[in-house]
C-alpha cells in the first residue's frame, strides 16, 4: 500500500510539471486543486489551474450579482484550509453575510476598500506575494496587460490564485489571464412544489482556458458544491448585492 501511495504521488507531481511546461503553472499535486464538479473536464488534465489569474466579465447589475455568487462558490472550493483571503475593491457590491450560503465564514475574508484602479492593482499584487493567503479577489474594471503579467509573476512565486471581477470594463481585449468567464443569472432551482428561493443557479460561460476546452453550462450550487443545473429561465439574484 505504501509503494502504491508513493507511486501515485510521483505520478501526480509529474503530471503537474508536464502541465506547467505547457505555459501555465498548475498545482503539482492533484489533491491540491479545488473540485469544481461538472466544470473539471474543461481544464487540462481535469485539474483547475490553481496558480493563475481568473478573469470574470460582467456588464450589468444582474450579471454582476450572478458573477459574485459564482465567484463565492469558487472561492469556497479554494478556501479548504485555515488560510484567509483578501477582497480588494472600490465600491463593494458583495453582502458579506451572504458568503455563508457558500460555506464561507465572512470573518475569513479581509476586505480592503480603495479609490483608484492603480491603488487596487498595487494592493492585489502585494497580497499575491503572501503565500499565507488562500486567494486574492480584485474588483477592478480595467487591468492593463502589463499589470496582468506582474500579477502572474507574483502568483508563480507564491502559489496564491487571483480572481478578478471586471464589472463594466471600458474594453475587453485579448487577455493573458489563465481563464476568462462570463456568468449569467438563472432562476434558482427549487424543489418541486415548494415555494420560496431555491439553490443559486447560473449559466456559466468559460470563454478562455489555457490548454483546456471552453464551454457553456447551467450550473447550480447545492449548498456544498457545484452541480449541473436544471432550469433554463433567468431571473435576478440580488441576494448577493446590498439592497438599494
Amino acid at each position: 500500500m505504501k509503494q502504491s501511495a508513493a507511486r501515485n504521488e510521483v505520478i501526480a507531481r509529474l503530471r503537474g510539471e508536464i502541465l506547467s511546461s505547457g505555459g501555465t503553472v498548475f498545482s503539482s499535486y492533484v489533491n491540491d486543486h479545488p473540485d469544481l464538479g461538472p466544470l473539471n473536464k474543461a481544464f487540462p488534465g481535469h485539474c483547475f489551474p490553481f496558480r493563475g489569474t481568473h478573469e470574470f466579465i460582467s456588464h450589468t447589475s444582474e450579471t454582476a450579482a450572478a458573477t459574485l455568487g459564482f465567484m463565492a462558490g469558487l472561492l469556497s472550493r479554494i478556501m479548504k484550509g485555515p488560510e484567509m483571503a483578501v477582497w480588494v475593491g472600490a465600491h463593494r457590491m458583495l453582502f458579506p453575510p451572504a458568503l455563508q450560503t457558500f460555506c464561507i465564514v465572512p470573518d475569513r475574508i479581509i476586505f480592503i476598500d480603495l479609490v483608484t484602479e492603480k491603488e487596487m492593482l498595487w494592493v492585489v499584487e502585494e497580497c499575491l506575494k503572501c503565500n499565507a493567503l488562500a486567494a486574492v479577489v480584485g474588483e477592478i474594471p480595467d487591468v492593463p496587460p502589463i499589470a496582468l503579467r506582474r500579477l502572474q509573476l507574483a502568483i508563480e512565486k507564491s502559489g496564491v490564485p487571483c480572481l478578478l471581477h471586471r464589472h463594466r470594463p471600458r474594453s475587453v481585449e485579448n487577455t493573458v489571464c489563465t481563464t476568462r468567464w462570463m456568468i449569467s443569472p438563472m432562476a434558482s432551482l427549487r424543489e418541486a412544489g415548494l415555494p420560496g428561493v431555491g439553490d443559486p443557479q447560473w449559466q456559466v460561460s468559460l470563454l478562455k482556458v489555457r490548454n483546456g476546452k471552453p464551454g457553456n453550462w447551467p450550473i447550480t450550487w447545492d449548498g456544498q458544491q457545484f452541480q449541473h443545473g436544471g432550469s433554463e429561465s433567468t431571473e435576478q439574484q440580488n441576494i448577493y448585492i446590498k439592497a438599494g
